[in-house]
């Protein structure tokens, strides 16, 4: 099962360590910043199912993150929920109006903010109950782990599904070979690019069979894409 992935930006170091500790016990994944601008270097490089930011930050605020994850193409339906000492009611309301779906006043315990998280990922994310993913004639049914394209099975290996998965999940984006070995095989994997080049091989070979499209795009000294305007 893919853990849901978090994005953590705090800079206090104890109550990010007692945080990450906490949410990756509870099956997260869990990314970390420091500060605003960290932050969003990492939103602009890849995928996660919610941001949690403290309000005040070194540098950008955790309110101007907010306000750009809103305005940002790729991250404006991101769950955003915001962790402050501000209790005030005015401060919760500008925080809401500026499109946080929750707010978390400090001091608080670390089960409040895992319930917290999983409450707003049912609520914002309702395609994440969806069992099956689509693009053109390529269908993934997650329940029952099958993938068909058009009428006919296409069997994948675990990476293969994974990778296919992403893809399917990010329909159009161009991923480069760290970035899939990240966002796929996982941080703590370390592996050369071309185990991604491999991987990728495989994936082509099973969804192309004689007559079809191929929708998966080599992008030149880059990476690759799931999109229509594939070629080989």
């Amino acid at each position: 099962m893919i853990q849901p992935s978090i994005l953590l930006i705090e800079d206090e170091p104890a109550l990010a360590e007692m945080l990450a500790y906490n949410l990756e016990g509870a099956g997260f994944e869990v990314a970390r910043a420091e500060d605003g601008e960290a932050g969003l270097a990492l939103l602009a490089a890849r995928r996660f199912d919610l941001l949690l930011v403290d309000w005040m930050l070194p540098g950008v605020s955790g309110l101007e993150i907010c306000r750009q994850v809103r305005r940002g193409r790729d991250t404006a339906g991101l769950p955003v929920i915001m962790l402050t000492a501000r209790g005030e009611e005015d401060d919760k309301l500008r925080g809401l109006e500026l499109g946080a779906d929750d707010y978390i006043t400090k001091p608080f315990s670390p089960a409040e903010v895992v319930a917290r998280i999983r409450t707003v990922l049912r609520r914002t994310r309702p395609a994440s109950a969806a069992d099956t993913l689509a693009f053109a004639d390529i269908h993934m049914d997650l329940a029952g782990h099958r993938v068909v394209r058009g009428t006919r099975d296409v069997h994948l290996g675990p990476t293969e599904f994974r990778l296919l998965r992403h893809f399917l999940e990010n329909p159009g984006r161009v991923y480069t070979r760290d970035q899939l070995l990240d966002q796929v095989w996982g941080h703590d994997v370390y592996l050369e690019t071309r185990t991604v080049d491999v991987h990728i091989r495989r994936l082509r070979k099973a969804l192309n069979a004689a007559g079809e499209a191929d929708l998966l795009r080599t992008v030149r000294g880059t990476g690759y894409a799931l999109d229509h305007s594939a070629t080989m």
